[in-house]
């Protein structure tokens, strides 16, 4: 709550900061957003490998949350996108760093049964500290600008790390004598042990998050059609809001129903609302729009790592948390690439229609991943 508290002070200025003041393009925004993403994932496969190997979490959550922390003021000094983009990359690390980990102590504190229920729990603390650092980037930039909210956004960051240090966690002894045990614990047979219904599942994520364009396109739409910066970081926060109140309810849902019913109905509302957003031209259309990615990414967001973790093999959660943020991240950086490239040379229309079709591919994949 206190580290998204701290991020979302910052993360939807970003894209705004760096058209408005920098003067990038929507190009720009996209590689910068897509190169963030695809280098945290590139850690997170790692993290969550080691954390299963030695059987610890909260080190790799400490590390991960202190280095995002303390990259949050650095965005105050940037004078060009580069320097943006390099600080992103940075801050990113950390989240690779401790995504696995963090999500498999998730796992790990809770039944089967309120699997679903626990991440949405998790979530929902995610999005009420995104809600409150939207809501003080909305009050606070008309009084400080971008820069000096940058610096504000540090305080926050640190409450959340130094409550990290009252998480306990249960040590576990490991054996790993035997040349079968050292087999076993390697990367190479740890991706070799994961089921074939969550291999397919990942390449199905993959699929949807290359063609998932997220907020930083929405944040763009609202400028596209001359709504002001403030009015962008509002419809910001109800995106936000929405998606904290359904996350729950989302999360219970999927464990009465199963997760694949409510992954698919959440990429079915993700393509209507898309498809809304090629004729969008007002505020109460933008209002509409944000509110129903608040309810998509509500559906998915947590339920996803649920199914990951009732796919994959009791001793390599984090592993399988880890294989799958890198594969959806690893396709950001084209994502971005191919989402900004396509506005910019074409329409933003375009764009928005490129992502229905990975949609619909995305689902027909889905047809093929059993329960």
């Amino acid at each position: 709550m206190f580290t998204d508290l701290s991020s979302q002070m910052v993360f939807p200025l970003i894209p705004l900061f760096l058209t408005s003041v920098l003067g990038a393009t929507a190009y720009q925004v996209g590689i910068i957003e897509g190169a963030a993403e695809t280098t945290a994932s590139l850690f997170k496969v790692i993290s969550g490998y080691w954390s299963d190997k030695i059987k610890r979490r909260k080190s790799f959550v400490l590390l991960g949350y202190s280095l995002s922390s303390i990259t949050k003021p650095l965005f105050a000094f940037a004078s060009g996108w580069f320097f943006v983009l390099f600080v992103r990359v940075i801050e990113r690390i950390g989240k690779g760093l401790r995504t696995a980990p963090r999500d498999a102590i998730v796992a790990d504190s809770c039944t089967l049964e309120t699997r679903g229920k626990a991440y949405g729990f998790h979530r929902a603390m995610d999005g009420l500290g995104s809600v409150f650092g939207a809501l003080a980037a909305f009050f606070l930039f008309p009084i400080f600008g971008y820069k000096n909210i940058f610096l504000f956004a540090f305080l926050p960051s640190v409450v959340a790390v130094i409550t990290i240090l009252f998480l306990k966690e249960k040590k576990v002894a490991v054996n790993i004598q035997s040349e079968k045990n050292r087999e076993q614990i390697s990367l190479k047979s740890s991706f070799k042990r994961l089921p074939r219904d969550l291999k397919i599942f990942i390449g199905v994520s993959s699929v949807f998050a290359l063609g998932h364009f997220g907020y930083a396109f929405l944040l763009l739409r609202a400028q596209n059609i001359g709504l002001a910066d403030n009015t962008a970081i509002l419809l910001y926060v109800l995106f936000y809001v929405v998606y904290t109140i359904f996350i729950i309810p989302a999360g219970i849902l999927s464990d009465k129903i199963g997760r694949k019913p409510l992954l698919i109905g959440g990429y079915t509302l993700f393509a209507i609302m898309t498809f809304g957003l090629i004729f969008i031209s007002n505020l109460y259309a933008m209002l509409l729009a944000f509110a129903l990615y608040g309810i998509f990414y509500a559906m998915i967001d947590g339920v996803q790592r649920a199914f990951v973790v009732d796919l994959a093999p009791k001793d390599l959660k984090a592993t399988a948390l880890g294989a799958f943020h890198t594969a959806i991240g690893l396709v950001a950086l084209p994502g971005g690439f191919i989402a900004g490239l396509i506005w910019d040379k074409i329409n933003p229309e375009a764009m928005f229609v490129y992502s229905i079709v990975l949609v619909f591919v995305s689902m027909i994949l889905f047809s093929f991943v059993r329960e």
